[in-house]
């Protein structure tokens, strides 16, 4: 028998994602549809790792299933696996496993010992089934343990002597603790490896193919769009969890209102800017001088104020009519403290004086780390256009649900970490309050606000997000280069007479908030 056992070429791109993300993390949760052939896939995983030398990473395996049958299909499939990979092992035994605090109540489990002198053993999920023991162990549908907490902390226990956890379930509800380390992991929380797949996406990665093949059954498209719709059927309301990986719902707002209060701080300056519809037609140089005045004396003062040693990144909401464009600037304290110290909203501004306004803003933050600008719909034009001022320091981002589900954890465990300070303002906390659970992803729901006429649409929640998420972010390398001299160096007077007479923006080589300070992009600027 080799130390080193392959993985099998019979498995599908997704099972072998598994076995890879195990060879190479002490944890790996897994949250999947049904269906997907994972307990198969982990069978082997057992095999893998218990059949190998001590000197080549073999250990002992140790499955939890939520059921006695969920355990005994678990082991045949051990045994199967290790006839097919050729790895010598022991018939399937039985034993019942002795609960030393529950003498009376003996639980039936099974093992299949291998040449190497390890072992695989499906065990019945109680957190005392683990102690005393070491190797790998395997939570499988781990939503559906009856306390899945307790035997969590007694797998991971394991780590301590080189041991290895694997999480894989289907979802059990957004409030089960399954779901709550699925957001830990997303939210930066727990170092641990997160994998996802859905039905659809197994489906692409050749899963009804390999059903038919098995049966024996000819493929075809038809056929699998047929299959497909049956089995969504059968799942009926449930499909979305059960398939989708999306877990039910509970009721409430994502981040409750007494949390956000807890985060607010009455010095953050708020400012708002609002122009009316005749404006938009004033001639350009009319507007770059209004704009130039009112940068000059409602931002200049506040930025003023910036701790020239702090790193700054910023967040940016895009709007044009009705709703808001909101800009949430974050200083990233020593002690990861994330502190808005400005919060600037756009009302009815035109495309050019938005830019404007922003780029006046970035052109002074001291140590511009990182921002993330909403690209969707007319915010791409602007995000393309910073995202060429300032290089790779900003980030051009579609806010899909994709983008949501990995970024929303964070937000939500900075207000509840205590590592977010933002304005103390009713319609700033309002946005916050607006955001829910929505297919299992928090995001802001389509109705609108209104208030004295005046839309809001979580546009301060959005901002935060991305700025949570840019603060997040790695910094970028940074380089000198002479000769570039950044706006704001000759005081507000000269600016503003700058801006009027400057007619386009875009004359100023690129810059990042410091004289000669500019992103090292990879090949240098053209």
């Amino acid at each position: 028998m080799s130390d080193v056992i392959a993985r099998p070429d019979v498995f599908l791109p997704y099972q072998q994602r598994l076995w890879v993300a195990i060879d190479r993390s002490r944890v790996v949760v897994e949250e999947k549809s049904r269906r997907t052939g994972f307990s198969w896939g982990a069978g082997a995983v057992a095999v893998g790792y218990a059949g190998r030398a001590r000197g080549a990473g073999g250990m002992d395996v140790f499955y939890m299933g939520y059921t006695l049958d969920m355990t005994r299909e678990f082991i045949d499939y051990v045994a199967s696996w290790a006839k097919a990979m050729a790895v010598t092992a022991d018939a399937v035994e039985e034993f019942l496993f002795a609960d030393p605090e529950r003498p009376e109540k003996d639980i039936k489990a099974f093992r299949v010992r291998f040449a190497s002198g390890f072992e695989v053993v499906a065990l019945p999920s109680v957190a005392r089934a683990l102690r005393g023991k070491q190797g790998l162990v395997i939570l499988d549908e781990a939503a559906f343990m009856d306390d899945l907490d307790e035997v969590l902390k007694a797998a991971l226990a394991l780590l301590m002597w080189g041991g290895k956890v694997v999480i894989i379930s289907t979802h059990n509800g957004e409030t089960n603790p399954f779901n709550l380390l699925v957001n830990d992991i997303r939210a930066g929380r727990k170092p641990y490896a997160l994998l996802r797949t859905t039905f659809d996406e197994a489906l692409a990665e050749g899963l009804y193919q390999r059903i038919c093949y098995t049966r024996g059954d000819a493929w075809s498209a038809e056929a699998e769009a047929a299959w497909r719709a049956e089995i969504i059927s059968f799942y009926g309301d449930a499909a979305d969890e059960e398939l989708f990986v999306i877990p039910s719902p509970t009721s409430g707002t994502f981040i409750p209102g007494p949390l956000i209060e807890a985060r607010m701080d009455a010095g953050v300056p708020v400012i708002r800017l609002e122009r009316d519809a005749g404006f938009t037609l004033a001639p350009e140089a009319m507007r770059r001088a209004d704009i130039a005045d009112w940068c000059a004396d409602a931002l200049a003062p506040v930025l003023a104020t910036l701790d020239p040693a702090t790193p700054h990144c910023f967040g940016w909401d895009f709007a044009r009519k009705g709703d808001l464009s909101v800009l949430l600037v974050f200083a990233l304290a020593r002690d990861m403290m994330r502190r808005c110290v400005l919060a600037l909203e756009l009302r009815n501004v035109p495309f050019g004086q938005q830019r404007q306004a922003l780029w006046y803003v970035l052109d002074r933050l001291p140590r511009l780390r990182a921002g993330k600008m909403d690209a969707g719909g007319n915010g791409a034009q602007i995000a393309e256009e910073t995202v060429q001022q300032y290089g790779a320091t900003v980030e051009a981002v579609m806010l899909t649900e994709p983008w949501y589900r990995e970024h929303m954890p964070a937000l939500k465990a900075a207000f509840e970490d205590g590592t977010v300070v933002i304005p103390r303002d009713r319609e700033i906390g309002d946005d916050f309050r607006t955001l829910k659970l929505i297919r299992g992803v928090a995001r802001v729901p389509p109705a609108r606000r209104e208030e004295a006429g005046k839309r809001r649409h979580g546009d301060a929640a959005i901002a935060g997000v991305l700025a949570i998420a840019a603060s997040r972010a790695e910094p970028e390398v940074y380089g000198y280069q002479g000769g570039v001299r950044p706006r704001g160096m000759f005081g507000a007077d000269a600016d503003r007479a700058r801006w009027r007479d400057t007619p386009d923006p875009d004359e100023d080589a690129p810059r990042a908030g410091g004289a000669g300070i500019v992103p090292a992009l990879r090949g240098g600027w053209a």
